[in-house]
């Protein structure tokens, strides 16, 4: 691991492997927590400020990601020009006003301005952590980083829905955001005192509007960065459409009520189980043979439950939709990790930009494709398995093109 920068107030000594996965975990957790604990919450949420529509509470989870779409494209060329850690410190005292305005919100448009900020302040969590671990790490390495992060990431947005679900039966839905600004601030404390900077001020580059183009530039021409932003954007689309609509199917379609965080947190830990078992195989079977099998199954299943829903009138038993969401999450969560790994493999040397693109890329393809699916909720689930296997096909369809472009280059 690179030495500390006494200017930026690092510690001496690096952390080991292990404190450096939970540390980065605890802080790309922040995004999961800001979704999920919110999700027992939205229709209380919805009543409390007034929205026109009942769709509309949904736009709770959605706003967010626009912050985290808009942070994305900053965070990366600014930690490559301040260094890792300054940038994050700007991104926790954004994301922690972001909390501090939604508690107090009395209207629901303050409470959506609110969460863009949470987004915004996000975003340096999501982008700079990647770029953090691909400062040390790259390929079969970097990609069993990333998924023991996922897998101890996970354990977040499984008990999320539970914590908040638990908050509500003895306080406001403001409280929830009490505990994502203390859960924030502990982050802050941790990330200052025990992780070193990453990027010396040697290697840092001048923030510069056509250096960033240059680069952005430079990532859309390169077939393997851009193909594997594809795949992931569409992937993340059919999961944000979860996202969106899983309240409304579980808590109102199947009547779970206070039991939703409950079947909701056992299909987390699918792809929470998905990422320690992609850190064990990915390195003796490599990302793309992974990957490939995962889209596969994932395309297969929903074409086949999607069938299965509508002869049901999009109304299946909830031990099947449970079944499917397990095969299909255990899928996602064995494609994450390894497609961001493959679309960072070759830019390694504008890691920080190269981190901003690759999940802006993902996180717009996933808000406009997510929130089509949300929106198009009618009261079964058929918009959401069909979701999941138009874009899982199409994932696989644009995977293959990129694989077969590489194998002929090689």
């Amino acid at each position: 691991m690179t030495g500390s920068n006494p200017s930026d107030g690092s510690s001496a000594g690096a952390l080991s492997q292990g404190e450096f996965v939970v540390l980065m975990a605890l802080l790309i957790s922040l995004v999961a927590l800001s979704i999920d604990a919110m999700l027992p919450a939205l229709s209380e949420i919805g009543r409390d400020l007034g929205v026109a529509h009942v769709n509309d509470s949904q736009l709770v989870v959605t706003v967010l990601f626009v912050g985290l779409m808009l942070g994305q494209l900053v965070y990366g060329p600014l930690s490559d020009s301040i260094g890792r850690k300054r940038a994050i410190y700007a991104g926790l005292a954004l994301y922690m006003s972001g909390c501090v305005l939604s508690t107090m919100a009395w209207n629901f448009e303050v409470m959506l301005a609110g969460r863009v900020l949470q987004g915004l302040g996000a975003a340096a969590s999501r982008i700079v952590t990647i770029a953090l671990v691909r400062d040390q790490y790259s390929g079969r390495a970097m990609a069993r980083i990333m998924s023991l992060v996922m897998s101890i990431f996970i354990i977040v947005p499984a008990l999320a829905p539970l914590l908040g679900q638990a908050i509500l039966l003895v306080g406001s839905w403001r409280a929830i955001f009490g505990l994502l600004l203390t859960l924030s601030a502990i982050g802050f404390v941790w990330f200052a005192l025990r992780q070193p900077e990453t990027l010396p001020p040697e290697n840092r580059k001048a923030f510069s509007l056509s250096a960033i183009l240059r680069s952005v530039l430079e990532i859309l021409r390169n077939r393997q960065s851009l193909g594997y932003m594809v795949c992931a954007g569409l992937v993340f689309g059919a999961f944000i459409g979860y996202l969106s609509s899983v309240a409304q199917i579980m808590q109102v379609q199947y009547a779970l009520g206070t039991l939703f965080p409950f079947y909701f947190g056992s299909l987390a830990l699918g792809i929470g189980a998905a990422g320690y078992t992609n850190s064990r195989l990915v390195l003796r079977f490599g990302m793309r043979r992974l990957t490939t099998i995962g889209l596969s199954v994932m395309g297969a299943a929903s074409v086949i439950f999607f069938c299965v829903s509508f002869w049901q009138a999009g109304h299946p038993p909830l031990w099947s939709l449970m079944t499917w969401g397990m095969v299909n999450f255990f899928c996602f969560g064995m494609l994450m990790g390894n497609f961001n790994a493959m679309a960072m493999e070759p830019l390694g040397h504008i890691a920080g930009v190269g981190a901003g693109v690759v999940t802006s890329f993902t996180t717009i393809s996933g808000v406009v494709l997510g929130t089509t699916i949300g929106q198009a909720y009618d009261g079964t689930v058929l918009p959401l398995i069909g979701g999941f296997a138009l874009f899982g096909s199409a994932s696989l369809a644009v995977k293959l093109w990129v694989d077969s472009g590489l194998a002929r280059d090689s």
